[in-house]
This record gives structure tokens, C-alpha cells and sequence, in this order.
């Protein structure tokens, strides 16, 4: 091997960055369990103390120190799935900039459009191209986008915006502009408001021109607070407030008016109460319990209220109450000055009823509206905002305003102070306070907002305010929430799995191929320390699919090895001395072109991954992608040189050990044979699966493919899920499913509930609702428990996940595209590399067949498997897998029978395709042994959580080593011309 020197040299100062960078993985692992054993099981001291260290030097190398702070951002950076904390895609919503692009047009056609795009969800197809198409559909030529009353305004003219004359193809590229622009900024204000919250190593990133944000927040614990800080919008707004004796009047005809529609004629009472205080006060309790059910909106209010609140109420009730004030024939009872009035709700609160029993409520608002829907005053005059406590030692928010949100705050406090009324503090429509004005105008534009708010809250309220409002809502579209708990036990399994896997292979090595395979073990090793140096290196992300591609890659570092060593071995058979065996094996006609070609294939297949997985699915394409490449390099150049160092020491190398070297020496199968029966095999295994597929029983698809809320909740003993399913689906009034995971004490919980509607305030409603519904089951456990994340978890949630309506065609699609598109590249990659289209059929004829047979397996036995068998991206992952293993196996057949249809081998093309099969046996089988291996051993020990992930590969893995030799094969013979066969049989015979 030439330039031996040089490779020693790269491969030792790889090995020493890769030590160097690994280093502060563990010296920041050794930090964090000081600071564990300090805090005890206290997560808020651990935090303060590594908060403490901050700064200080924690390690020494001689020449240089680190401080903890330093330490921590060079670690190797672990995923949600093993660290625990929060993944959100967040979804700008283009249709709140495109109607502030256009000032709220009143316009039909551009109002219809917006609907129309909202309503046609199709994968991978963008909001704003969805518009575009509506409205050149709607407006059928007769609008134009440049109409003065759409996106021709005065805020879009001038410079770079939108004049009269311009066609819709040249407004809708400043309108792609512009919208690019908001979606920046929203990223931007994303960013401040994560910065300041405080959490370790954040992640933040937009995703191509969906208009959709990434955000990664390990370690992060409180689910609702993190939520409402990243989807809120932090609308501030100051509302002038009408009293209750105001609309008083219209409420009891409000009432009166709905006993038409929502009380049954045969329960209906003749009440004559003329005003809503004769209906509400004590005198005239008793009377009103006797005809509980005549008024449906009074019947609904737990305690009267006073001054700007018009009543508190039940949260359950607000949705109904919201459709009676929005109804037509009850708006109308409203006074000629009242006509904009705009009812809205506080945060829940405890207040007794009037059975002096503690019961959660919302007080009614009702806000001083007017004809375009505007706040007296906004809170984008905010110029600077503190979290701090008031007078009484409550949480509040002390607030400077510019100098013309000064001069409105005087006029609008000096009016509430003349007037005897209230302002309401508004944010995001929930109203936090509506306090009185006592001591005359407020002058200087220096205020103080007090309210029903915790520590917390005015932290994130200062925080979003200084960070500023984002340009449109933006709604949370997909999340994850994985426990810290979890994400140990993950670690764990991984763990366990990796070493026992590794250890299983070296074992087996070392018995097949006796010393080479302990020089292919020494590269194997190194293999792993580069493979985590680089992650280290470069800042990638490990999660537990991507240990899951690490585990295969100890499958795959020793192909290469093994391809080569069977190589080497026939050479020595045919006669030749170690060294010139050697050179042969390790030449191109020897074993580098089968591996380079079985390599392309897998990194084609591992780029296609990449490019259309999220999240953890990319971790596990990325480690598989850097894999393919240390592997090579390792088993290639490593293992290169401890055998040339073995020739050059006169030492016996013989690629064999004593039990082993005569195994499929004399092995004579005839494959082509038996292609009748094994067509017939697979014709009826196609059928079958097909059937079941398409008619039977379908595919059990997963929340990634139709939207959809997880949750994997951990019970404090045995639980009956088709109890707790029958009680969630009473509860939500729509079918929840709930499975057994893993032990029976733990069920993985499935609903659809709401999902089509976005909001951090219905994934707080369902959080609410699930553990209402399970409340029974947690006696001890309160919301905050049994919802958010801490260490120790040990009941509860300890994992949540949505997917969007949305974002789950997206997911679809792309998977679709995913394997197709995978098939597709590796026959153009074989047309080319073969130059025949007859090999490139047979592989990909191999790979159909192995992609429909585990989605037969799937669909056949997805209801009654003891793991979930799921369509999800995970299981996308593992078919793209297969692809490239099958394609593997069928590359090393493949290429073998070129190097003999050159070469000089007698008999039929019959004769030559089986004997390129039987020679290429041992490695086939060594390869796919080692693979099954390591997948056995990740499905028993890697984890609940990527079993279903881990059978996929393994059936897949089985069945494709089968279709390399009985279908690829037989496929490569049938296609080829009769003329083909006789021409090369007579060269070879003549020969």
C-alpha cells in the first residue's frame, strides 16, 4: 500500500482531535453529576448550581482552561429524545400577513382566497402558492393582486412594493418578498424570546420557505409555560371596559332571547325579571334554583360579578357562551352605542360558588369595541419592560412607553378617572386585569401592569414584550415533549444495545476469519471513536435513531472487511502468496469496486433520508451518512495496514480459522433453478400483502401520516387500556386509543381531538381534559405533575408528541416521494455503473418486492403484535434502510457476474450467473448475519420506543438477502435477449 506513512500520520491526528473533542463530553458529564449529587433530587438547586460554575475553570489541559460555560457548548450534543425537553414546529400563519399586507381588505375575492387555501391542505405545497392559485381562480381575470383595495395600498407603494400597473406575477413575487421578510422577523423575535428565557444549547432554525420555525429546547421541563412564550403572539393590548349595570340590560334579554332556541318548550316557566340584578341577587335564590334550566346563560354563571366583570363562569361553558354572543338575533339587543362590543375572558381563577366550595372560573368582559376591531391602545409603545412586585409584594410588569403611547396613556387613565371606569389589560385576548384609575391621569407613559400573575409569567410577559410582538400568530403545528426520565432510560437501552452489539460482532469475526478479524475488530473500534469525534467536531445532534444508525454501522464498518477477507481467501485458493492475495483483494478488480458501488448505493439512500426526514430521523441519516464514510476509511486503510505490518513480520495470515476455512468452499446451489418455485413464492406473498393493504386491513398509520396528539402516560400500577380508552373517549367526546407500551403499566395514548385547530390555548385544553379524565387514576398527582417534566419522573406524562393536519401531509408526501425517489436514483446509479438496464430491473424488481413484503408483515400483523407497528416517519426510515441493504446484497451478486461474464468461465449464462452467486455466498451471509445480529439485539434492548423502527429493518433485512439471490438474479436472466446469452456463452466456450 502506497503512502502507508501518510495514512498512519491522518489516522493518529484524527484519533487525538477525536479524544480531544470527546473530552468535553465527559468532563461536562462529570460536572453535571457534581451538581446532581449536590442538588439531591432538587432540579431547581442542580440548576442554580451549574448556573454558579458558570464561569469557572473546570478543565485544565496544561496549555489552555476551560470554564464549565465553555465545557458545556463543545460537549457532543444530545437529542430531545435522550436529554429530555421540547421540539415545536412552529407555522407562521401567512394568511395574518397577507391580510396586514393588505390592511384587512374587505375585498370577496381575496377574503374567499384566504379561505379557499386554508381549506385545501396538500402536502408539500405551500400556504402562499395555495392563494395564488385560489385567487387567480377566484378573480378569473376580473381582480387584479395590484387592485388599490388589496395589495396596491399606500403601506405597499413606493420602492420595491406595488404599483397599479404591475400583473399578478410581478405581485406576487413582492408579496413571496415580503412574506419572506415576516417570517425573518418572527425567527428573529423567536430567538430573543429563547435567548432570554435561559435554556441550555437552544435550537432555532426556519425550515426552507414553508414559513415554519424549528425550535429545540433541551432540558426545558414547563410545557404550557414554553408554549405560550413560543406561540403567543404578546399582543398587548388597553381596552376601555363597559361596567355591568352598562349592558346589564342587554344580558337579561340576551337570556330571554336564547330560552327560544335552548330551553325545551315543556320545561319552560313564565319568569318576568326585568333587570339582570333582580335575577342574581340573594332575595331571589331560591326561586331561581326551582327553574334551573329555564335560562341558559344565567344557568351557566357560578357567582354575579361587579364592576367591569359581568359574571364568572364555568371554563367548559365559554365555548357555548362565545357562539350565543355571536349569533345574529343576540347581537342585536345590544344598544346603538353597544353594536362593537367585544366579549372576552380573564385567566381561570379559584373563587367559591355558592356553596362556598372552591371551584375554578373565568370572569366575562366586555370590551369597548369600534368598527375596525382596534384597542384604544397597543402595546407596540412599549419601549421597555422589567418584571418586578407591586406595593402588596405581587408579581408585576413596570412598563416605559415612547412618547406618543405616553400622551394616549394620559387621555385614556384621565377618562377612566373621570368617568368612574375600568381599562382592561389585555394580552393575546385574555384579559390579566381591569383596574380602576384613582389618583387622575397617568402622566410620562411609566406604568404598572398588575394582575392574576405568577413569577413566571411576568418573567416571559417583560420578555416577550422587550422582544417585541411577532408580525403574525404563530401556531404550534407539530410538538414533542420527552421527559428527562425517559431520555435516561433511552440512553440506557442505547447503550446496552451498542456494546452488546459490538461485542457480537467482534466475537463473530474473530471466529469466522481468526487474526483478520481482529484487525478488522482494531478498525471497527476506531471507526466508532471518529464516527463520535466528528459529531463531536461538527456540533451534530445524537439521538436514539441515531444510536440506532451507529449500532448499524457496526454492521456495516465490517462489509467492507469481509468482502475484502472472502477475496483475499479465494486468491489464496487459486494460488497465489499472501502479499500478491492481498494486492489482489485490495486492487479495483478485486473487492473495491463491489464496495464502492454497495457504499454508493447506501450513501444515496442515506441523502435521500436526510433530505426529506425531520428531526430525530435526520440524526439517524446523518450518523448513518458519517458512518458509511469512517467505515470505509477505517476497514479500507486501518485494517490495510496491521495486515501488511503481519506479511512484513512472515507472520501466517489465512483469512480463516481452523472450523471455518472450508465453509461454502464446495457450495454448488443451481438459483436459477428454482426461480419457478420462488416466483411463485413471492407472487403469492405480493398478493397477499397487497390484499391486505388495500382491502383487508390497512395500515395501522400513525400520527405523522393523519395528525393527530400521542401521549405516553406511565400509571402507578397495571392499568386496563380498553377501560381507559372508553373513559378518554367519553371524555373528549371523540375515540381515543390507548395501547399497552411495554410494560402493562404504561399506555401510549392516541386522539385526534381538535387537531384540525391550532393554538396554545387547545393544547392546554386537551393537556386539561386528558388529566381530568385520568385524575381518578393519580389521587396524589396535581396538573403540573402529572403535565410537565422534572427529574424523577416516574408517573404521568413522560411523553407527548402532535402533528398538525398540516404538517402531517407534508410528512406523507415527502415519505412517498422518499422511497420512490430512492428507487429511482439507485436504477439511473446502476443503468450507469452496469451499463445495462436489465441489472438496474432486477434490483429494483428485488427492492419492490422487499418494500411490499414488510408492508404485508405490517399490515397483516400491526393489530395483535405486543409492539407498535406504526406507518410513521421511523418506519419510512427503515424501509429507505432496506432499500439500501437490499441493493447491497444485490450489487456484490451484480458485480460478480460481470467480473465472470469478462472473464474466461465456461458453461452456460445459467452456469456463470449461479457460480457468481455461490462464490459471492459467504460474504452475502456473513453480511446479512451480522446485520440480523445487531438488529436482534437493538430490538430485545434498545427500547419500546424504536421496536416497531428495529422490526421493519430486520424483516427487511431477511427478506432482502432472499430477493438478492432469488429474485434480483432470476430477474437479470429473464430480461436478458437469448442472442445476449449466446453470444457470451460462445467467447466463454471458445475461450
Amino acid at each position: 500500500m502506497q503512502n502507508k506513512g501518510l495514512i498512519k500520520f491522518f489516522a493518529i491526528l484524527f484519533a487525538l482531535v477525536s479524544i480531544y473533542q470527546l473530552s468535553f463530553t465527559f468532563v461536562a458529564n462529570n460536572v453535571k453529576s457534581e451538581a446532581k449529587a449536590f442538588a439531591g433530587d432538587n432540579p431547581d438547586k442542580e440548576l442554580k448550581y451549574l448556573d454558579s460554575i458558570g464561569k469557572e475553570k473546570v478543565f485544565n489541559l496544561g496549555f489552555t482552561n476551560f470554564t464549565y460555560n465553555e465545557v458545556k457548548n463543545k460537549q457532543l450534543n444530545k437529542g430531545l429524545d435522550l436529554e429530555g425537553g421540547i421540539n415545536v414546529i412552529l407555522q407562521i400563519s401567512i394568511k395574518d400577513v397577507l391580510k396586514g399586507l393588505a390592511n384587512n381588505s374587505k375585498n370577496p375575492v381575496f377574503n374567499k382566497s384566504l379561505a379557499d387555501a386554508s381549506a385545501n391542505v396538500e402536502g408539500n405545497k405551500t400556504y402562499l402558492n395555495k392563494f395564488f392559485e385560489a385567487f387567480e381562480a377566484n378573480s378569473n381575470g376580473t381582480v387584479k393582486l395590484a387592485s388599490p383595495d388589496i395589495f396596491a395600498n399606500r403601506s405597499l407603494q413606493g420602492d420595491g412594493g406595488v404599483d397599479f400597473q404591475m400583473t399578478d406575477a410581478q405581485v406576487q413575487k413582492v408579496i413571496k418578498r415580503k412574506v419572506d421578510e415576516s417570517v425573518e422577523s418572527a425567527y428573529k423575535v423567536l430567538r430573543e424570546r429563547i435567548d432570554k428565557f435561559g435554556v441550555t444549547q437552544p435550537n432555532i432554525q426556519k425550515l426552507g420557505e414553508t414559513g415554519r420555525i424549528l425550535v429545540e429546547l433541551p432540558g426545558a421541563k414547563d410545557v404550557d409555560r414554553i408554549k405560550k412564550l413560543l406561540g403567543g403572539k404578546a399582543q398587548l393590548e388597553f381596552w376601555e371596559t363597559y361596567k355591568i349595570e352598562e349592558v346589564g340590560n342587554f344580558l337579561v334579554a340576551a337570556n330571554e332571547a336564547l330560552k327560544k332556541t335552548e330551553v325545551k318548550k315543556a320545561e319552560t316557566k313564565t319568569v318576568v325579571k326585568d333587570s339582570l340584578n333582580a335575577l342574581l341577587t340573594d332575595n331571589s335564590k331560591d326561586s331561581l334554583d326551582t327553574k334551573k334550566g329555564n335560562n341558559p346563560l344565567f344557568d351557566k354563571m357560578i357567582v354575579q360579578g361587579g364592576g367591569p366583570v359581568l359574571g364568572y363562569f364555568a371554563t367548559k361553558d365559554t365555548a357555548a357562551i362565545n357562539g350565543y354572543f355571536k349569533r345574529p338575533e343576540i347581537r342585536v339587543l345590544l344598544a346603538a352605542d353597544q353594536h362593537n362590543a367585544k366579549f372576552v375572558w380573564s385567566k381561570p381563577t379559584t373563587i367559591k360558588d355558592a356553596k362556598a366550595k372552591d371551584v375554578e372560573a373565568v370572569e366575562l368582559y366586555a370590551l369597548k369595541g369600534n368598527r375596525d376591531n382596534v384597542p384604544a391602545m397597543s402595546g407596540g409603545v412599549v419601549t421597555d419592560a422589567k418584571d418586578t412586585f407591586d406595593q402588596m409584594g405581587k408579581p408585576a410588569v413596570s412598563m416605559q412607553m415612547n412618547s406618543q403611547g405616553a400622551k394616549v396613556w394620559e387621555e385614556l387613565t384621565g377618562r377612566a378617572f373621570s368617568q368612574k371606569g375600568y381599562i382592561a389589560i389585555v394580552l393575546d385576548n385574555i384579559v390579566y386585569s381591569a383596574p380602576g384609575v384613582t389618583s387622575g391621569p397617568i402622566a410620562g407613559g411609566r406604568s404598572e401592569i398588575t394582575g392574576s400573575f405568577d413569577v413566571a409569567e411576568t418573567k416571559d410577559l417583560a420578555n416577550v414584550l422587550n422582544a417585541g410582538k411577532l408580525p403574525a400568530s404563530a401556531d404550534i403545528v407539530q410538538s414533542t415533549v420527552v421527559g428527562p426520565s425517559l431520555g435516561q432510560a433511552a440512553i440506557d437501552a442505547g447503550t446496552i444495545s451498542a456494546v452488546l452489539g459490538f461485542l457480537l460482532v467482534c466475537v463473530w469475526m474473530v471466529f469466522y476469519y481468526g487474526k483478520a478479524g481482529w484487525y478488522a475488530n482494531l478498525a471497527l473500534l476506531l471507526n466508532l471513536l471518529f464516527l463520535f469525534g466528528i459529531m463531536a467536531s461538527f456540533g451534530f445532534v445524537l439521538t436514539l435513531p441515531g444510536i440506532a444508525g451507529i449500532v448499524l454501522t457496526l454492521g456495516t464498518a465490517v462489509d467492507a472487511n469481509i468482502i475484502i477477507f472472502e477475496r483475499a481467501k479465494e486468491e489464496l485458493r487459486d494460488g497465489k502468496s499472501l502479499s500478491e492475495a492481498v494486492v489482489a483483494s485490495y486492487g479495483w478488480h478485486g473487492a473495491m469496486r463491489s464496495i464502492i458501488d454497495a457504499n454508493v448505493t447506501h450513501v444515496l439512500t442515506g441523502a435521500i433520508l436526510f433530505i426529506f426526514g425531520t428531526g430525530p430521523i435526520k440524526g439517524f441519516a446523518l450518523t448513518l451518512l458519517i458512518g458509511i464514510v469512517t467505515s470505509l476509511f477505517t476497514s479500507i486503510f486501518i485494517a490495510r495496514i496491521f495486515i501488511d505490518k503481519n506479511i512484513a513480520g512472515k507472520a501466517d495470515l489465512t483469512f480463516c480459522t481452523n472450523i471455518t476455512k472450508n465453509w461454502f468452499t464446495n457450495f454448488h446451489f443451481d438459483f436459477i433453478k428454482v426461480k419457478k418455485f420462488t416466483y411463485i413464492f413471492s407472487s403469492i406473498v405480493v398478493i397477499v400483502s397487497l390484499t391486505s393493504i388495500f382491502f383487508v386491513n390497512g395500515l395501522d398509520e400513525g400520527v405523522d401520516f393523519v395528525g393527530g396528539r400521542t401521549f405516553q402516560v406511565k400509571f402507578e400500577k397495571p392499568i386496563d387500556a380498553t377501560v381507559v380508552s372508553d373513559e378518554l373517549s367519553a371524555a373528549f367526546g371523540t375515540p381515543v386509543e390507548a395501547k399497552i407500551l411495554g410494560d402493562d403499566d404504561q399506555l401510549k395514548i392516541t386522539t385526534k381531538y381538535k387537531i384540525k385547530e391550532d393554538g396554545v390555548a387547545i393544547d392546554e385544553e386537551v393537556n386539561q381534559k386528558l388529566y381530568a379524565a385520568l385524575q381518578k387514576y393519580y389521587p396524589n398527582t396535581s396538573y403540573d405533575k402529572f403535565i410537565n417534566s422534572f427529574d424523577g419522573k416516574k408517573v404521568g406524562v413522560l411523553q407527548a408528541s402532535k402533528v398538525g393536519a398540516s404538517i402531517s401531509e407534508d410528512i406523507k408526501t415527502n415519505s412517498y416521494w422518499a422511497v420512490l425517489g430512492a428507487m429511482a436514483v439507485i436504477f439511473l446509479y446502476l443503468m450507469v455503473s452496469f451499463r445495462k438496464w436489465q441489472y438496474s430491473l432486477g434490483a429494483i424488481a428485488a427492492v419492490a418486492h422487499d418494500v411490499i413484503f414488510v408492508l404485508g408483515v405490517y399490515s397483516l400483523c400491526y393489530k395483535f403484535m405486543p409492539f407498535h407497528m406504526e406507518m410513521d416517519q421511523h418506519f419510512i426510515a427503515a424501509i429507505l434502510t432496506v432499500i439500501g441493504y437490499s441493493m447491497n446484497d444485490t450489487v456484490i451478486v451484480f458485480d460478480r457476474v460481470r467480473e465472470f461474464i469478462i472473464g474466461n468461465r465456461k458453461g452456460s449464462f445459467e452456469d456463470i450467473v449461479n457460480a457468481s452467486i455461490n462464490t459471492t455466498l459467504s460474504r452475502t451471509l456473513n453480511t446479512s448475519l451480522m446485520m440480523i445480529i445487531v438488529l436482534l439485539t437493538m430490538f430485545i434492548f434498545g427500547g419500546e420506543s424504536i421496536r416497531g423502527f428495529i422490526f421493519a429493518m430486520l424483516i427487511g433485512i431477511i427478506v432482502g438477502t432472499y430477493s438478492s439471490l432469488f429474485i434480483a438474479t432470476p430477474v437479470l436472466v429473464d430480461t436478458i435477449s437469448s442472442d445476449e446469452k449466446h453470444t457470451i456463452e460462445d467467447k466463454h466456450n471458445k475461450a
